[in-house]
This record gives C-alpha cells, structure tokens and sequence, in this order.
C-alpha cells in the first residue's frame, strides 16, 4: 500500500494535477493585472449624470466589465484552484480550503454584480444621451438599487476575508512563503478598499499585486520540485 499520501510535503504533489495546478497558478498575475487595467479609469459620479451616461456607453466601459471584471473573477478563482492544489497537504490545508471556498462563491456573486453593470448601465446611459426621461431614477432603481449595494458590498466584504484567508495558508505552509502569503492578504483588501477610498491609487494595488502572484507562480512550483 502506498504510503504518498502520508508523507507528503506541504507543497508536493505529483502527475497530471501538479502540472495543471503549476499552469494555473499564472491565473492570479492574469486576474491582478485585470484589476489594475480595470481601474486605470473610473466612472464619473452619477451626480454628473451626462458625464456618467457618457462614460458608461464606452467600450473602455464594456471591454473593461466583459475582459477585465467578469473573466477577471474565473480567473482569480483558477488561481486560487491552483494554489491549493499545490499546498493542500500541507498543515494549513483546511485553511487554503476555506480560502479557495470563499474565493469561490464570492468571485461568483462579483460576476452577478459585474454582469449588471454590463448589460445594464449602458442601455440606460444610450437613452439618457437620446434624451429619454427618466433614466437617472431608473439608474436608481436597478442598476444602482438597494438590492445591487447589498449583493455588492457583501461580495466585497468576502473578498477581503478570502484573501486574507488564503493569504494565512499561503504563510504557513512554508517559511519561504511567508511574505508570498502576506501580500497576498494585505494587497488585495487593499485593492478592494482604494475603490472607494483612494481610486487613484487602486490600479496600483492591482499592479503589485500582479507581481506579489507572479512571484509565487515562481516560488511554489521551485519549492515543490526541491522536496525528496
């Protein structure tokens, strides 16, 4: 009886899975660096509603929703698939579960939230700027109504905690990924909260946070090639 299981290293898997996970851990700098592209420019205010109807008809608007926010969320969750796969016999496993399950169903109400914003928001906008009444309070009621704040800020909420719970895995499952583990947890929180606080500096976030993954798309599969 085989004995692979028992023994194994925090970071050692074999085959098929090994290779898929360590390809797929290149998923994360492709979901970070979305980010910051989908950032680099924000919406006006719907304050300013001409400005914001302007804005929302675009296809910086559409390409940045369809390429950026809803391929962005499979991606981040191929990522965090991979990411456990490689450190899910390690002694932070049920950590990185929890994370990838948290990463998971969020990423998928994110898309909810981003798929709204998408097919929604400009047919709103393209009748505002031919001059039907009406569509700031329309705006109001759905695409930007109680229900989308709730599901939004919700799912946001989430993604902090999922990444600051991955993050934690990624930090105990090896002492040469501490600081892997630490970005992870601190870079994408803070992504989440420049969007509203400081939105000149969120593309930027988006963009360490690219590097932070790419180095451990690097470091992962080195660490699990070195085991005996």
């Amino acid at each position: 009886m085989s004995t692979t299981l028992a023994v194994a290293s925090p970071v050692t898997i074999t085959g098929s899975a090994s290779r898929a996970a360590r390809a797929g851990l290149w998923a994360l700098p492709a979901y970070a660096l979305l980010l910051g592209l989908s950032t680099w420019t924000h919406q006006p205010s719907v304050d300013d509603f001409d400005a914001y109807a302007r804005y929302i008809t675009t296809d910086v608007f559409l390409i940045s929703h369809l390429g950026a926010s809803i391929l962005g969320a499979a991606l981040a969750v191929l990522g965090v698939t991979a990411v456990t796969t490689l450190i899910s016999h390690g002694r932070a496993a049920r950590t990185a579960v929890t994370g990838l399950v948290l990463t998971t169903v969020t990423n998928v109400f994110l898309a909810a939230t981003f798929g709204s914003a998408t097919f929604v928001q400009p047919g709103i906008g393209r009748a505002h700027l031919d001059g039907t009444p009406g569509m700031p309070a329309l705006n109001a009621d759905t695409a930007y109504g109680p229900t989308f704040f709730a599901v939004a800020l919700t799912a946001t909420f989430f993604l902090i905690v999922s990444a600051v719970v991955l993050g934690t895995a990624i930090a105990r499952t090896d002492r040469r990924l501490r600081w892997h583990g630490v970005a992870y947890a601190v870079l994408l929180p803070a992504f989440a909260v420049t969007g509203f606080a400081l939105q000149a500096a969120q593309p930027w976030t988006g963009f360490t946070l690219a590097a932070a993954t790419a180095a451990l798309a690097v470091r992962l599969p080195r660490l699990q090639r070195r085991q005996p």
